[in-house]
């Protein structure tokens, strides 16, 4: 049985604005780290119950990982947030979303959107 730890209770209608992000990118940063930990702990067990049957995980999946095979990807931190929509974030990485690209051809900065 997993512990749960029982959390401080605070109140974040009285967090200032630049308090609230500050949690934000927090939380962002520890969903991410949790969401690796989960992953990790999923790939041992999916291999200890194929070894425990007598297979590899290579044997029962035909050894194919999907895409970027080979690489050890991480999770990337939000570094731009849309204005009207905090939770609406990208990372830097890859295609520009339609909210960013939008401001970005209306004369808008990157840098006005980062976090």
């Amino acid at each position: 049985m997993r512990k749960v730890h029982k959390m401080a209770a605070f109140n974040v209608d009285k967090l200032s604005l630049k308090e609230l992000v500050d949690l934000e990118s927090k939380v962002q940063k520890a969903i991410a780290v949790a969401r690796d930990r989960e992953r990790s702990e999923l790939k041992r067990k999916v291999a200890d119950m194929a070894e425990t049957h007598g297979f590899s995980v290579a044997e029962l999946f035909g050894g194919v990982r999907g895409r970027g095979a080979g690489k050890n990807k991480s999770v990337g931190v939000a570094k731009y947030a849309n204005p009207e929509n905090k939770f609406d974030t990208w990372t830097g990485r890859g295609r520009k979303p339609n909210w960013l690209v939008e401001r970005l051809r209306k004369g808008a900065k990157l840098a006005d959107f980062s976090i």
